[in-house]
């Protein structure tokens, strides 16, 4: 069955546009149009739609107010759609923070020229979502449905006794994970922390960032999958939510315990030096041959070559492999790598290829991070 898109924005012709676009992959459907943020809410309710694509200026109730009820009365899988503006930024970061999953930059001109990889990459993003949100349904779904005879299973030691009297095997309760409880890895002394991601990453990156205390040992460095405008505006959220200091990377920033260095959008970020003086060099990159600007393979590369082992490296939420390839290099010299686990992963694909690789050492759910680098990069 195909999924089903409500499309969101007040310009009548991109509304037709993107309809267009969609409606050529036969796995999805626009099921129906909305011209403001209201009727975005109405209509998400009613119509019950897999993902909605959503501008954020609008009349009657603006995009963030809508993502904002639409999470509060019929949660869905809600794509923005983001000026490349500072203030377009700021718009969508708040936009993610209330429950949208991911963004997308407006650009009309593509749009209307009808270039075929803007359409492709809006329909693969679109369609990832959808399938990510039915996933999410179904694990709901099959909970709900376990968690009666598992309650009673644990709560009734009267029927589990005489189940055994009887000779019958009572089927005990799932157990809780306990990923975070993992095994130090030796006596490691780490010099870096580096995390890599893209689809669900600022959201990602702002759980386990801001549980992180001013005084943590390590730089850390962060390849967000984010356009040019974008990364300025990310890392003055980030600054003001974390205990650490977060700024976005400048050629030829030292690196400094307790702050994290974002590479910019749209160019490439590596680390050269030493060990003891390590310090960042931002490249423009106008190769077509490289996908990803920044790449977590390439940042995560040049870190291989500097620190060798000394680091904890980490793939969180994303679409496509980037990252599998740096992560395979920081290993091989040594380095810890982990990855964010399926369930709580936007799009489990950075995530699947590293682990898939066997180059994961430990899949964690994304609330428990912060609390194992600590525990894995202290002394104690």
């Amino acid at each position: 069955m195909a999924y089903k898109v409500l499309v969101v924005d007040d310009s009548s012709f991109f509304r037709r546009r993107l309809s267009d676009i969609l409606n050529k992959d036969n796995n999805l459907t626009v099921i129906d149009v909305a011209v403001n943020g209201q009727e975005a809410v109405d209509k998400a309710i009613s119509l019950k739609p897999d993902v909605i694509t959503m501008d954020i200026e609008m009349p009657l109730l603006n995009g963030i107010d809508a993502v904002k009820q639409i999470m509060a009365k019929a949660p869905t899988a809600v794509l923005m759609f983001s000026s490349l503006t500072h203030q377009g930024a700021k718009a969508t970061l708040e936009a993610l923070d209330a429950g949208a999953m991911d963004f997308l930059p407006k650009k009309f001109n593509e749009i209307a020229q009808n270039s075929d990889e803007a359409g492709s990459l809006l329909r693969q993003r679109v369609s990832e979502l959808a399938r990510r949100k039915r996933m999410t349904s179904r694990q709901t779904q099959a909970k709900t449905i376990q968690s009666a005879p598992q309650k009673a299973a644990l709560n009734s030691s009267h029927i589990k006794r005489n189940s055994f009297e009887r000779g019958k095997k009572v089927v005990p309760a799932a157990r809780a994970p306990i990923s975070s409880k993992h095994i130090k890895s030796g006596n490691k002394h780490y010099k870096l922390l580096a995390i890599g991601t893209s689809t669900g990453g600022p959201v990602a990156l702002q759980k386990v960032l801001t549980k992180i205390p001013a005084n943590f040992p390590l730089p850390i460095v962060l390849i967000q999958h984010m356009p040019a405008a974008f990364t300025s505006a990310f890392a003055s959220r980030l600054n003001v939510l974390c205990k650490i200091n977060v700024k976005e990377a400048e050629d030829g920033d030292q690196l400094k315990s307790g702050c994290a260095y974002l590479a910019p959008g749209g160019r490439q970020m590596i680390i050269e030096g030493n060990e003891n003086s390590a310090k960042l060099k931002i490249l423009d990159d106008n190769s077509p041959r490289i996908t990803y600007k920044p790449s977590v393979d390439i940042s995560f590369g040049s870190v291989a070559k500097v620190f060798g082992g000394d680091v904890l490296g980490i793939i969180l939420t994303g679409m496509g492999a980037d990252g599998r390839e740096g992560s395979r290099m920081l290993k091989g010299k040594g380095a810890t790598i982990w990855s964010q686990n399926e369930e709580t992963c936007v799009v489990y694909g950075m995530p699947q290829a590293v682990t898939a690789a066997g180059i994961s050492q430990l899949e964690l759910p994304i609330d428990e991070f912060s609390t194992a680098i600590i525990k894995e990069v202290s002394n104690g």
